[in-house]
């Protein structure tokens, strides 16, 4: 039994490649001076099945496709094309050899006569001296057709010029040198796919495919592709024949996926088509591989249009001009011998048989799928092009002699870069041509149905890619179908995963100062800078105003006009006193110490100026401590001069050796000049400790930066403080005591009014500080020192210098001890 199956495919395949066969010579096979070869599916095997006996194919015996007898059709156009030519290849004829090629793995025999010499194969034969029986081929449909012959024919770096192979694996030149497509790869295919996808705002699809290095191929690189694009591959299966594809179907229904790729050779598309409108899957987008997506069977299948919107994406569809005519005059010459064919395909196995493709008329060819009608006649002119440049063809002639070589071809087929029907057809570094697709919409409501072309993708001369988004007519009344795992957030909201997908999340409102951008990070509510603000739901933060007390502003001009007039003042009450030093008035004022005091008085109005521009660390260094250290000394100055008056009148006769020590030791100074010290160490510490800094509050107003002067530690800036009340109530202390002095010397009045206004306004300015939050604070700051430097200057230094100028009879050694008198008196009364 096994003896005599070896026996009958031995016999076929001597029948076939070793004698000369007659086989429908005009379809199949065309005498000329270079020999072409070529691969097309004239039949289909519907259920492969394993043979347990080696034997031949007999593709005759399997299912007709009128699809691959058109390819056919047009290789033979091309070829009679190029002959008539009298510029491509003149005085050069093509001719070619034609197979059936249906089978994924068993029509080797095929190949065998292409790359044989003579009728004999041998391996060990140099390359560069070896002579195939052609000198290229086009085919076969498929990548995995193409993929399981290709090793065969590139080992020769023979020129395998495909025409229906995609798969991205054919673009590795490592593995296949010699091949050359002209269409565009899986590569190309799903890039266009996943551009329809995010044109329409999709991220929620379904890919199905069929078990071939096709689908896989196709499905790998769309995984690889649509990462970081936000597309979620929901449902993904290779369905095999005898899968179930209504399960399959509903899944996908299930799970409210609206957008269904199939990638697919075209029996596992129909069968998923069949399926769907069988299980009445309704209003779905399926998107359409090439393989399928201009099918003449399936528009016309009852029920097509309830499924839904069927996108299908084909190259661009050029017109062959001429092949009408051409397959007219071929049915004509075929009718005239088909009784001889058929008699003869009963007793050949050679795959040059096709029972039915006689009884085809003209126009059923004519209306087959196009889609691949210009990729192969493109295949046959490179190979002529090619030929061309060999044969260093001028306009005239070629030059026949030369001996041409397949690999010879292959290498002016990587230059070539011609015009074709519009088309310019160029390969890059991977034999890949340029990309030309269209996108087609099926009018399944005319009939026949029509592919109404609604967009474009190309690569050359740039990358383009528009639909025309007017000329789609969807299944639901006009509006785009909705095929997303989440409704998009509003404005503002960020996505919160909330499934294993990307594409599928709850929305989160961004918090102030923060802010969402949906083409970076749209899962992040990220933070605004420093210097910017944002309301809640913001896409974008704003830069905030920076503020603080500038030159220009009234407040500012007034107090600083305030404090020139008091500098002014001050000035000009040291001149008076110098001049009028040894009078009495200005000895009961202090005497020497009152220029000390004056000096204080200026250098603390001095450091009011610093509170106004720009806050720099001197600014913030000179406004308070400078004020705080002489306004210090000043009260301890004041705090003496009280205690000296009290000491004279009312402590001198108590404890005379008391006051002889202090006025002998100069008590007074000793007594300043301790606090000073003491108070310059604490404000040394208050600098070291925590230097007062500029800070930058963003926290008050959403939308202003304050820029202003941090007090430093608190601890030691307490210390500063305390020291100046401590003296301060000391000086009310001494006042107190010496309220019944004579009227010359009794300064309780003045003192307490000076200094209660004294610890107001700093009452009034911390208050201000610890509750108000605004530029302003800083100018109460300045104001309060202004009105302590004030209030001491009307109380007790105006009085006097009024007496000088206006009442000089009072400034008098005379008026002063009557004064003493009149109090010595009264004292000794009581």
């Amino acid at each position: 039994m096994h003896l005599s199956s070896i026996c009958s495919f031995l016999s076929a395949f001597i029948n076939c490649f070793f004698f000369k066969v007659f086989c429908l010579e005009s379809e199949f096979s065309l005498e000329g001076d270079y020999l072409l070869g070529g691969l097309f599916a004239l039949h289909e095997v519907q259920h492969a099945e394993p043979f347990s006996t080696p034997e031949a194919i007999k593709c005759f015996r399997y299912t007709f496709s009128k699809s691959g007898y058109q390819m056919l059709q047009v290789m033979r156009f091309a070829v009679e094309e190029i002959n008539n030519s009298t510029t491509l290849l003149p005085n050069v004829s093509l001719g070619y050899e034609i197979f059936d090629h249906c089978s994924d793995t068993k029509n080797f025999p095929s190949i065998f006569n292409f790359i044989s010499k003579n009728g004999s194969i041998k391996p060990k034969e140099k390359l560069n001296n070896y002579q195939p029986k052609v000198i290229a081929l086009t085919g076969p449909y498929g990548s995995t057709r193409t993929i399981t012959i290709a090793p065969l024919i590139t080992m020769d770096l023979i020129p395998l010029v495909n025409y229906g192979a995609s798969s991205y694996t054919l673009s590795n030149k490592l593995q296949y040198p010699s091949f050359v497509r002209t269409i565009p790869s899986n590569k190309n295919l799903i890039e266009m796919i996943i551009h329809i996808i995010r044109w329409f705002g999709w991220n929620w699809v379904a890919f199905l495919g069929s078990q071939d290095d096709y689908s896989e191929d196709g499905l790998r690189i769309f995984n690889k592709y649509i990462s970081n694009t936000g597309i979620c591959l929901a449902y993904q299966e290779a369905l095999g024949q005898q899968a179930n594809y209504s399960q399959t179907l509903k899944k996908i229904d299930m799970l409210k996926i609206n957008v269904i790729v199939v990638f697919a050779v075209p029996p596992y598309a129909r069968k998923i088509i069949k399926a769907a409108i069988a299980n009445d899957i309704r209003d779905k987008v399926w998107i359409a591989s090439e393989t399928w997506a201009m099918n003449q069977q399936l528009p016309t299948e009852p029920g097509i249009g309830k499924i839904g919107t069927v996108i299908g994406i084909t190259e661009r569809l050029l017109s062959l001009p001429g092949f009408d005519k051409f397959i007219y005059k071929d049915r004509r010459t075929i009718n005239g011998y088909s009784t001889e064919s058929n008699v003869q395909s009963k007793n050949k196995t050679c795959n040059q048989v096709c029972d039915y493709c006689p009884l085809l008329t003209a126009e059923e060819i004519i209306n087959e799928n196009p889609s691949f009608s210009f990729a192969i006649y493109a295949a046959i002119y490179t190979i002529a092009h090619a030929l061309h440049k060999v044969l260093q063809c001028d306009m005239n002639e070629c030059h026949k002699n030369m001996t041409v070589k397949p690999y010879m071809l292959l290498e002016q087929m990587k230059k070539l870069d011609f015009p074709l029907k519009g088309h310019q057809v160029k390969y890059d570094d991977n034999g890949d041509p340029t990309v030309s697709f269209a996108v087609v919409l099926w009018n399944t409501e005319t009939n026949p149905p029509r592919f109404d072309m609604v967009g474009t993708y190309e690569t050359y001369p740039e990358i383009t890619f528009n639909i025309n988004n007017s000329l789609l007519h969807w299944h639901n009344n006009g509006s785009v179908p909705f095929s997303n795992c989440s409704v998009e957030c509003k404005e503002g909201f960020s996505r919160e995963p909330n499934r294993y997908h990307s594409c599928c999340f709850l929305c989160k409102k961004c918090p102030r100062n923060s802010y969402v951008n949906y083409s970076w990070d749209p899962y992040t509510c990220s933070p605004c800078l420093e210097s910017e603000w944002s309301d809640e739901c913001s896409t974008a933060c704003k830069t905030r105003t920076i503020v603080y007390l500038e030159f220009t502003e009234i407040h500012s001009i007034t107090v600083m006009f305030s404090a020139t007039c008091l500098i002014i003042l001050l000035i000009a009450i040291f001149c008076l006193f110098a001049y009028n030093f040894n009078t009495p008035v200005v000895k009961s004022a202090g005497g020497s110490m009152c220029f000390l005091m004056l000096t204080c008085l200026i250098m603390s109005t001095i450091s009011v100026f610093f509170f106004f521009g720009k806050p720099t660390s001197v600014h913030c260094l000179l406004r308070n401590v400078v004020f705080a250290f002489f306004f210090t000394v000043f009260l301890s100055c004041m705090a003496v001069r009280s205690f000296q008056i009290v000491c004279i009148f009312k402590m001198a006769a108590k404890f005379p050796n008391m006051h002889s020590l202090w006025v002998k030791h100069n008590g007074q100074w000793l007594f300043v000049g301790f606090f000073s010290i003491i108070h310059l160490i604490s404000c040394v510490l208050w600098m070291t400790v925590s230097t007062p800094i500029p800070s930058r509050d963003s926290l008050t107003f959403k939308d202003q930066i304050i820029l202003s002067c941090e007090m430093g530690n608190t601890e030691t800036l307490s210390v500063v403080v305390l020291i100046g009340w401590f003296l301060g109530f000391l000086c009310l202390l001494f006042s107190y005591m010496g309220r019944d002095l004579p009227k010359n010397y009794n300064e309780a009045k003045s003192i307490t009014f000076s200094l209660i206004l004294y610890n107001v306004s700093w009452i009034v300015y911390f208050t201000a500080y610890l509750i108000l939050k605004s530029k302003y604070v800083q100018l109460v700051n300045a104001m309060t020192q202004l009105s302590s430097i004030y209030g001491i200057l009307f109380s007790y230094f105006i009085p006097k210098s009024y007496v000088i100028i206006f009442q000089p009879q009072k400034n008098t050694a005379a008026y002063f001890q009557t004064s003493i008198q009149n109090y010595t008196q009264t004292i000794s009364r009581t």
